[in-house]
């Protein structure tokens, strides 16, 4: 195989050759030091990458642009990834060591694994826990939670639904009547974006079904610190009886079906919040007492 071919010296060098010659430089150290920590001769690499021992020496040196395809073979003669051999940061055990678990990690865990390193090392956890936000159904006792809350610790209190409206100069009724579900996401997402830049501290309440959007449940996750508001399906449809909306309470029997499949397919994304407060059989008092002592510990 023939050598590498070196740098036409035609010009006078630039700040851009000299990053490339650094480059080569740190490539070559790679490449000797990873085969003399592996006990490996020059000669049994080039053997067994199908390159010239030249060609490796050249390498080695720091000499000459290396092909990609030609790359690979060496990497692979140094049983390493070739991302590793081109990044000597790739090489760094603990990343090794994190890589090879997710390797090892069936498609359905990495979701979850992915959320929990982006909640706990997204951003310092004394951070988020400046920004609260409550996730849950309708019903479940998050405004009068967290409106409480906010009152107590002295920070403003933000209902993402209102910021919405206060985005597109409509009602919530209205956006999904001329924007649809997806119009209604994506104000969602921006308004949900505005206030991660702007506001350090809140206690936020946020639409049911943000959960289902992944994008933006990370992006909520990874910025704050977040509860979920539990209750029972029958706790859920007298609450929202009682703000005066009688609309469950009408064919009662198929709403509470829906309700509580609803629940069900949600309770897993629910369960990623960094707390769960069940408010089941308590007064209003009782859980807000239970939330202030959960989040201010």
């Amino acid at each position: 195989m023939s050598a590498l071919p070196r740098r036409q010296n035609s010009a006078a060098p630039t700040d851009s050759d000299a990053q490339d010659a650094e480059f080569l430089a740190a490539l070559g150290r790679q490449v000797r030091e990873s085969r003399e920590r592996r006990g490996l001769a020059r000669k049994a690499v080039s053997l067994s990458a199908g390159v010239s021992e030249r060609y490796l020496a050249q390498l080695e040196a720091g000499e000459g642009n290396a092909s990609v395809l030609l790359l690979r073979s060496v990497a692979n003669a140094l049983a390493m990834p070739l991302t590793e051999l081109i990044d000597p940061q790739e090489g760094i055990v603990e990343k090794r060591l994190i890589r090879r678990f997710l390797d090892g990690l069936p498609a359905h865990r990495l979701e979850d694994v992915v959320f929990r390193l982006m909640r706990d090392y997204g951003e310092e956890s004394a951070a988020r826990r400046k920004r609260l936000a409550l996730v849950g159904l309708r019903g479940a006792g998050k405004t009068t939670l967290g409106s409480a809350l906010a009152a107590e610790l002295g920070t403003p209190f933000v209902e993402l639904d209102r910021e919405i409206e206060l985005e597109a100069g409509i009602s919530l009724s209205e956006i999904f009547l001329l924007y649809g579900q997806a119009g209604y996401r994506r104000i969602e997402r921006r308004c949900l974006e505005r206030l991660v830049r702007n506001q350090k501290e809140m206690v936020m309440t946020v639409g049911g079904g943000i959960v289902s959007e992944p994008d933006t449940y990370n992006l909520l996750l990874q910025h704050f610190f977040t509860i979920w508001i539990k209750a029972s399906p029958d706790e859920h449809m007298s609450r929202v009886a009682a703000q005066g909306d009688l609309r469950p309470m009408q064919g009662h029997a198929e709403a509470m079906a829906d309700l509580k499949r609803i629940l069900e397919s949600r309770e897993p994304l629910y369960r990623k919040a960094d707390l769960t407060l069940d408010t089941a059989g308590e007064d209003p008092q009782q859980s807000l007492i239970k939330l202030r002592q959960a989040v201010v510990a």
